[in-house]
């Protein structure tokens, strides 16, 4: 069955044989038909298509789909959306997981951070270092405004029918997705504790401590924090949208991504820089150098996955 293409004049009966023999090697099988003959073999395929003109109506209850203009490229044209959407199901559900990954590492390795050097405390100044992040809704405005929202309407950046089919029963979140996701998420955590470290004094970094009003160190420090996280979560959003492919590729294809781009953005400056939205939030305002590191933090996350995609592309050239 592997080695043939086409079978010419065979009958409904051998039909039936050859989608019962590929399922035996665990391959997917569409099979068209449109006579009443044709309804068994399209009933035991995975995906069967009837034909909407010329179908039998016993031919239209058995199959899945109807093809409503007998067109066998209108075939072709659904396979190629359907492989765009799960590509961008699986974009999003990457974006999603790497950046609550990031989160839940961020308060992990804070909390070990803090306990390893004594108690951890909301206030600097007291036995211990405070930890970074603390399980509260400091970061609402980022997780309700998901920049990675808009890699569910990405447009196709590369030519997806290029690639072979997938395996039988491959799930969407495979191994090497896991890999990715938690990688990335270990790396936004270790760029958010260093980020703390740097703005507060008696760390191991310094560079920021001296910049934040007396009293102010850890409002200041925490607030940095959340706002590195949103800007590691803006460019991850960038990253998720292929595997290998780099993020400049095909930039600018998809307008949502960055209209959601700058509702993140424009809502983070507003929740930092606000009065009335800082107690809201928890949040003090920062200066420009603290952005700088803020943004600087997404930017980290970006170059640290281009180099990681340059590595798969060397592996892999027709990788996407």
């Amino acid at each position: 069955m592997r080695t043939t293409s086409v079978y010419a004049r065979v009958s409904p009966q051998h039909k039936l044989r050859i989608v019962d023999a590929l399922q035996e090697q665990r391959q997917i099988v569409s099979m068209t038909g449109d006579g009443v003959n044709d309804a068994p073999a399209l009933k035991s395929a995975d995906i069967g298509i009837a034909m909407g003109i010329t179908g039998t109506e016993v031919t239209k209850e058995a199959g899945e789909m109807i093809l409503g203009d007998d067109n066998y490229t209108t075939i072709v044209a659904a396979v190629r959306q359907g492989r765009v959407i799960y590509d961008n199901i699986s974009k999003f559900i990457r974006y999603l997981l790497s950046s609550n990954m990031g989160e839940v590492a961020t308060v992990f390795l804070g909390w070990c951070w803090a306990a390893s050097s004594g108690s951890p405390t909301r206030q600097p100044g007291c036995h211990g270092r405070p930890a970074a992040r603390h399980p509260d809704p400091l970061d609402q405005p980022g997780n309700r405004l998901r920049p990675g929202a808009g890699d569910g309407v990405d447009p196709e950046i590369d030519d997806v029918m290029s690639r072979a089919p997938r395996g039988y029963g491959t799930p969407i979140i495979d191994g090497h997705m896991w890999q990715r996701i938690i990688v990335i998420g270990l790396v936004m955590g270790l760029i958010s504790l260093a980020i703390f470290d740097l703005s507060l004094p008696g760390g191991l970094l310094s560079g920021l401590e001296h910049l934040a009003p007396t009293g102010l160190q850890f409002e200041v420090a925490r607030t940095t924090v959340f706002t590195a996280l949103v800007f590691m979560q803006l460019f991850n959003a960038l990253n998720s949208r292929a595997d290998t492919a780099s993020a400049f590729s095909h930039l600018f294809t998809n307008k949502w991504l960055w209209l959601s781009f700058a509702a993140v953005t424009v809502g983070q400056v507003l929740v930092v820089e606000v009065p009335f939205l800082q107690h809201a939030f928890g949040t003090t305002a920062l200066d420009l150098p603290h952005w700088g590191v803020a943004v600087a933090a997404g930017v980290a996350v970006l170059l640290f996955e281009e180099a990681v995609k340059a590595v798969r592309r060397a592996g892999h050239p027709q990788g996407v």
